[in-house]
């Protein structure tokens, strides 16, 4: 039986306890079978009796290093950040996030669970919390408030996750088959405002397009939205 949870983040008790025996495994051991399990199998056959018996010991054994299922997902989703890799600002804002949100996104579709879990579990642990002074420290010299800014930051981390999701499932196919049956109610005649606003020159295009082609776009005018535009100057 596990015992009762801690309180707090597993982030916030040692690793390791000061007396007992000394441990066998790391929590980064434990977190990097779970993560290969996750990639190949799925979240679902993601278990402490699982994770054990890939390393060789008993379920019981783990709790030792992490107390539920919960703290491992924890583990999991903050150990993906470590695959970024950040340049220093370039005074360039809005590219410095684009980059971010590209790296992003490439991680979250080599992650297949991840998306899913980004969105329902956001996990704040020390790679996030890194990631955060990153952003931060990219923004320094915008004027926007704290606050907006931390805005952008949860904006880029949830449209990045959808767009990935919706990439995921389907993506320019699934757009095509809504795009068809868009055409296809309209030209019912009984939505005629639907009609009116499509037929506009800013109307939905007679092609769906590539939803992963056009995510800087969006990503871009978003963050530009919740920030304004604000360039920095060369050197600030």
């Amino acid at each position: 039986m596990a015992p009762e949870r801690s309180a707090g983040s597993i982030w916030m008790r040692p690793e390791r306890a000061g007396v007992g025996r000394p441990a066998q495994r790391s929590r980064a051991e434990i977190t990097a079978v779970a993560l290969d399990i996750a990639d190949r199998e799925g979240l679902d056959a993601v278990s402490m009796r699982r994770v054990a018996t890939e390393l060789g010991t008993g379920a019981a054994s783990l709790y030792r290093y992490v107390e539920t299922r919960e703290e491992l997902l924890d583990l999991m989703i903050d150990a993906t950040g470590n695959e970024y890799d950040l340049a220093p600002p370039t005074g360039d804002w809005l590219a410095d996030l684009l980059a971010v949100g590209e790296q992003c996104r490439a991680i979250l579709r080599r992650h297949s669970w991840l998306p899913a879990m980004a969105i329902s579990r956001p996990v704040l642990g020390p790679s996030a919390v890194a990631m955060l002074e990153h952003v931060l420290a990219v923004l320094e010299h915008h004027p926007a408030s704290l606050q907006a800014k931390i805005e952008a930051f949860a904006m880029l981390n949830g449209l990045t996750a959808t767009s990935v999701l919706f990439e995921l499932a389907g993506g320019s196919d699934l757009q095509a088959r809504n795009v068809a049956y868009l055409q296809y109610a309209i030209a019912s005649g009984e939505h005629p405002r639907l009609a009116a606003l499509l037929s506009q020159p800013a109307g939905a295009p007679a092609e769906p397009t590539d939803p992963a082609g056009s995510y800087r776009d969006i990503l871009a005018r978003v963050l530009t939205g919740v920030l304004g535009h604000h360039p920095q100057e060369p050197g600030a």
